[in-house]
Parts: structure tokens; C-alpha cells; sequence
């Protein structure tokens, strides 16, 4: 058995937070996190979860072909070790009708009427997409060129867009199996292929290395949430469990005890993990803010309700291994202005390092300099 303290230590450190004393040490590629790669919603928010492990800002996309970015996990945008998107691609690939639709978050029904199942309706847009980028494109491009190429079962009538184009879900989960990455410094989505991209994969490969790296940078985790995070259904995963992951228990907050996974490698530092850092500003979509255990995360209602809004998340205050308040910034000419809603619970303790914090979220954003009200 282990308690919630040791879990959010140990992923604290994991995920490297604790980052390297000496700045420029590290190497974004070797970062842990990068191995469920790192969202980065919204643009730029990627950038500062790799800043606060790094201790420095990273090299920008357009200067690092090490990186790339493409809609992978839920549809959402995350920076991947550009070797790593093939593998990728096949292991996102769905295992089954059931998955597809899980995935493409849609019924079966439009697709019965034009004898075309899920999988066969992914990989035929996937081929029509490669077909249309040859050279860089806006989203907006691809998405009308490519409306026209496919049978109208498979558009929807976008109210906010007012026009008519493919179903967002099915246009997003395409175009990592068609070979799509984002072109780096471009102002808004801009596609670009992949070179030497074979195309959709012939069938999906065991999601297992996926799984792997979630209940360790995210474990002790269920099953559950593990697919929540990869968008795939729990039952696809049973037959992937690593065959070193053993059953534990997690005490929460209130004493009550949950079933959960652990790889067996992971155990040592769950008993006994590292002390926290003190302070670190995590951007919106940081990686250790991805674990779907949110009540174990922030046990109070209202904290997590405002750390987790529907629209608009703000950047969270992780103090001493605990989650204790919100942030939000905006540029001010050059400079950032932070705010923290963190008062009353933001420890004396780690004030001192509030200034450092800050000025390297501004750094990660491009501002020069930065000021900090905590109300």
C-alpha cells in the first residue's frame, strides 16, 4: 500500500521536475515525458512544460528536427520525438471497429449507410489526405480540399465554422497515419509530410510500450485511465499489461483505498520517493497534470474544479508536491504579467523561489522579464 503523498513524489520526479541543478545539462530529447509526448494546448504550452524541466527554455520547433508536432493522443496537439511518430502511428492505430468508433467519437450509423466500416473509413480519409498535401498547408486548406474527396456521410454542418467539411474527429485522427507533422514558426496549424512516411499502417501493433510509459511516468493508474489518456477503450488494453506490473493500493486523502497497477521497477521509489521541488508553475496541458486520477491529484472540489474548467484552463501551482493553486499570465508590452490565486495556501517556505519561476515561464514565452502579483 501507498499513500497519495508518495505517488505525487514520485511522479513529480519521473516526470523531471526536480530537473537538472545545472542549467543546459539536459537534452530535450532524453526527457522522460516525451515518451507519451507532451501536449501542447494552448500553442506554446509545451514549451513551458519543457522549460520547467529543463531549467532553460528550449530551442524553438523550427530549430530542433529531433522534435515534431502532430494531433496523436484524443486528437490534440503534442510534441513527440520525431522517431517516435511511427511507432506511434501503429500503435494508435485501432485494434477493432469498437475502437475506431471510440476513438473517432462518432456512432456507426453514418458509416453503415455507405458500406464502409471505421477502420475503413479512418484509412480512406488517411490516403485522400496524402493524396492532397504534397507541399505546406493550412489546416483550413487541407480541410477544403479534402471535404469534396470524401462521401458526404462523412461531413458535418459546422455552426462556428458556417461551412460544411469533414468530421473534425475522424479529420484530426487521420493525419498521423497519413504522415502529417506541423510545420515549425508557422503562425496557426500548417501541415507539411513527413518524408518517407509508408502511409496508414497495414494493421495496429500492440499498444503495449504506451501503456508501459503511462503507469510509470502516471502510475500507480487503472486500466481506465490509462485508456482514458490514450483514448482507447479499457478492454483493448487487458491483454497488453506489462508483465511486470503488480497490484497495489492507494491511500487518498480521505483514508479510503484504491485498486490500482504499479510496474514493479516503480515500487522502491513509492516507498520511498524523493523529496518534491519546491515550486514550479506547470503550463495548462503539462504532463503531470495529464494523470485522469484527478480527485487523487486535488482532493478539494473547488480547486479542482477551477484547475480543469471546461474552456480556458489556467496553469496550476505545484508547491512542495501538491497542487495549491491556479495561474494565468498576459504580456504587457515585452514583459509577462503572472497572477497566482494561491495565497492561502502557498507556503512561506517556497516563496524565495517564486521570482525564478517566473522568469522562466516568461523566458519559455519569448518576454522579456516578468512581474508576479499572489493574491
Amino acid at each position: 500500500m501507498t499513500d497519495r503523498r508518495h505517488v505525487l513524489a514520485r511522479r513529480a520526479a519521473v516526470q523531471g521536475l526536480h530537473r537538472h541543478e545545472r542549467r543546459g545539462e539536459a537534452e530535450v530529447p532524453d526527457l522522460r515525458v516525451l515518451d507519451l509526448g507532451v501536449q501542447d494546448t494552448p500553442p506554446g504550452s509545451a514549451a513551458q512544460a519543457l522549460a520547467i524541466r529543463l531549467g532553460r527554455a528550449p530551442p524553438g520547433a523550427a530549430d530542433d528536427d529531433r522534435l515534431a508536432v502532430t494531433w496523436t493522443f484524443r486528437g490534440a496537439p503534442h510534441v513527440h520525438r520525431a522517431d517516435d511518430l511511427l511507432p506511434l502511428s501503429r500503435a494508435l492505430w485501432p485494434v477493432s471497429e469498437d475502437d475506431a468508433l471510440t476513438r473517432l467519437d462518432t456512432s456507426a450509423s453514418p458509416l453503415r449507410g455507405m458500406g464502409m466500416t471505421p477502420r475503413q473509413a479512418l484509412r480512406f480519409v488517411a490516403q485522400q489526405v496524402r493524396e492532397v498535401v504534397t507541399e505546406p498547408m493550412a489546416k483550413g486548406e487541407v480541410s477544403a480540399a479534402l471535404t469534396p474527396r470524401v462521401p458526404a456521410e462523412l461531413t458535418m454542418d459546422c455552426q462556428r465554422c458556417e461551412a460544411t467539411h469533414i468530421i473534425e474527429t475522424l479529420f484530426r485522427s487521420a493525419m498521423l497515419p497519413a504522415g502529417l507533422s506541423f510545420v515549425p514558426g508557422r503562425k496557426g496549424v500548417v501541415f507539411a509530410p513527413i518524408p518517407g512516411w509508408p502511409g496508414p499502417p497495414e494493421e495496429a501493433e500492440a499498444p503495449a510500450h504506451l501503456l508501459r510509459a503511462y503507469l510509470h511516468l502516471h502510475g500507480p493508474a487503472t486500466l481506465a485511465e490509462a485508456a482514458s489518456f490514450l483514448g482507447a477503450r479499457g478492454r483493448d488494453l487487458q491483454g497488453h499489461v506489462p508483465a511486470d506490473a503488480v497490484d497495489v493500493e492507494v491511500t487518498s486523502a480521505d483514508g479510503a483505498a484504491r485498486p490500482a497497477l504499479a510496474l514493479r521497477e516503480d515500487l522502491e521509489a513509492l516507498r520511498e520517493p524523493p523529496d518534491p521541488p519546491p515550486l514550479r508553475l506547470l503550463p495548462p496541458s503539462d504532463p503531470f497534470l495529464q494523470a485522469r486520477d484527478r480527485h487523487l491529484l486535488v482532493p478539494e472540489d473547488g480547486l479542482r474544479a477551477s484547475l480543469w474548467p471546461s474552456v480556458g484552463r489556467p496553469g496550476a501551482v505545484l508547491a512542495e508536491g501538491e497542487l495549491v493553486g491556479i495561474w494565468r499570465a498576459r504580456r504587457a508590452g515585452k514583459r509577462l504579467e503572472v497572477d497566482i490565486e494561491s495565497a492561502d495556501r502557498l507556503p512561506d517556505v517556497v516563496r524565495p523561489h517564486l521570482d525564478a519561476e517566473v522568469e522562466l515561464i516568461a523566458e519559455a514565452r519569448g518576454a522579456h522579464g516578468a512581474t508576479v502579483a499572489v493574491r
